[in-house]
């Protein structure tokens, strides 16, 4: 009897196998043959998940992205203030694993820049990432948790741009010494909001 494959696994293993690549050699190091060799296939067997480097590095965007917005969805039940602050604070990075996603994002950001799909697929999730901070910041101002009446479109800038930048920051220095920066920024972003 033929052994049962599970293909969306398989593709899983070689996105989180190209990360790994990615994270420690750049982009460039993140060809067909190293991504096969690590993940233990035969040099074309990858063709079978995956018609090209093209697409295993948007599933890899996509996969760090979509990582992003599940830790965000995965919020408890709150009153809409803390529902704001879970969402403000899950996408500064903190953990070595955070700070090492935003060293492979980093890189694909740069790709990104020359690649018209990739770079469609991130601002739909800067869009997406921007509606939900205006909607989270219109319940927790209905609800009374803020002060601060729409439209959130300069706050949504500001918030964003941080973050991005935090991401940067983060990966010069990747023993955590300026997470406290951002968490203080924080603070004082909700307190303007208050």
């Amino acid at each position: 009897m033929p052994k049962i494959i599970d293909h969306d696994e398989r593709r899983r293993e070689i996105v989180e196998v190209a990360k790994r690549i990615i994270l420690k050699g750049g982009f460039e190091a993140a060809t067909m043959r190293s991504i096969a060799t690590e993940a233990g296939f035969a040099n074309g067997a990858l063709k079978h998940y995956f018609p090209g480097k093209e697409s295993i590095v948007a599933a890899t965007f996509e996969s760090i992205l979509a990582g992003m917005e599940d830790a965000v969805a995965a919020a408890p039940a709150a009153e809409p203030g803390v529902q704001l602050e879970h969402f403000l604070r899950t996408p500064m990075p903190r953990t070595e694993e955070e700070i090492a996603s935003g060293r492979v994002l980093l890189a694909l950001w740069e790709y990104a820049m020359s690649n018209e799909e990739l770079a469609a697929l991130y601002r739909a999730f800067l869009q997406r990432w921007r509606d939900s901070f205006t909607e989270y910041m219109s319940a927790a101002r209905d609800a009374g948790a803020i002060s601060v009446d729409a439209p959130y479109d300069r706050l949504a800038t500001e918030y964003m741009s941080v973050v991005i930048g935090a991401t940067v920051v983060n990966l010069m220095f990747s023993n955590g010494s300026r997470i406290a920066d951002f968490d203080e920024y924080l603070d004082s972003f909700l307190a303007r909001m208050r």
